[in-house]
């Protein structure tokens, strides 16, 4: 498949000359390199960064402890419980 990429004038001339000492052409060590950066499972420069949730704190300044989902579902029975007393 032929495409067309854009690289910074600099960026050209050293994957040129690394092709010209690895004996290669310009399409194969494209190729490798691109192949190699795939399977290495690197995320791309541009793709998004998720942000950490927010830690939540008491008024102590202690942070919540961290709670499943079972017994968060086990918290809202017992309060369900409650109201309908």
């Amino acid at each position: 498949m032929r495409t067309t990429l854009d690289l910074p004038d600099s960026t050209f001339r050293k994957l040129k000359a690394e092709a010209a000492l690895r004996g290669l052409k310009l399409k194969e060590i494209l190729c490798q390199l691109i192949e190699a950066g795939l399977a290495a499972g690197q995320p791309a420069a541009s793709a998004p960064r998720r942000s950490k949730l927010p830690l939540i704190r008491k008024a102590t300044g202690k942070p919540h402890p961290a709670l499943s989902n079972a017994r968060l579902n086990e918290i809202l029975a017992m309060e369900e419980g409650h109201a309908g007393r």
